[in-house]
């Protein structure tokens, strides 16, 4: 399974984003998903969440009304749409696969990660 985080940038607080991440290798049917993200000098957090069938999704919540989760099976794709953003949201953000279901959430173990697309709000 390899998967590949897109669309980051530089933006301005209130400013929206989205991020892409595509699976290949496997069909994106078969994994739940999550977003995770890591700001300079924290530990990785993690932003939501979802299952997969995307029935069921989960946020964290410092982004729980801003931040939206969703996933297009049919193009092994999921993503991350950002609304009102704001400097506590710049970081890295990964995305990462788990082959089983969300058995805790967002706090769920992944077991495949993908490498980060870098989110810079400034004001």
């Amino acid at each position: 399974v390899q998967l590949q985080a897109s669309g980051g940038g530089s933006v301005q607080t209130g400013d929206s984003l989205r991020l892409s991440c595509a699976l290949s290798g496997r069909f994106l049917s078969s994994y739940s998903m999550g977003w995770f993200r890591q700001a300079p000098g924290k530990a990785r957090e993690a932003v939501a969440a979802i299952t997969k069938s995307g029935h069921l999704t989960y946020y964290a919540d410092s982004v729980k009304g801003r931040f939206t989760i969703s996933r297009v099976n049919a193009e092994n794709t999921v993503y991350l749409q950002m609304m009102s953003l704001n400097s506590e949201d710049t970081a890295v953000y990964y995305c990462a696969a788990k082959s089983s279901t969300l058995t805790a959430g967002i706090r769920s173990r992944f077991d495949y990660w993908g490498q980060g697309t870098l989110v810079t709000v400034s004001s």
